[in-house]
């Protein structure tokens, strides 16, 4: 499976990690009144989608970038992929 990278094109996915489901991106607020609940559900619930599925990638045998790769589940085509956060200027590779 070839990933797109959306800096430096098509990379092996060999050279990724596979992080999980990028909601995992949205960690509840710890302060909240009901904090305990939401990160049960936040640690234990998952969906297990059949179809498209926005998933964390790790760029780790290359610039060590975080993706967020929206991928089909059942043919495992690669419909988008992007970084996770933005670069600052001037931040290096």
């Amino acid at each position: 499976m070839l990933i797109p990278h959306p800096l430096l094109g098509l990379r092996d996915v060999q050279e990724f990690v596979y992080l999980g489901d990028a909601s995992l991106m949205d960690r509840p607020d710890w302060q909240a009144e009901h904090a305990a609940e939401a990160f049960h559900d936040y640690t234990y619930l998952r969906d297990n989608p059949a179809g498209e599925h926005r998933e964390l990638w790790f760029h780790e045998q290359g610039d060590r970038s975080w993706l967020v790769v929206t991928r089909d589940t059942r043919t495992h085509e690669i419909l988008k992929a992007e970084l996770a956060r933005p670069r600052r200027e001037g931040e290096r590779a």
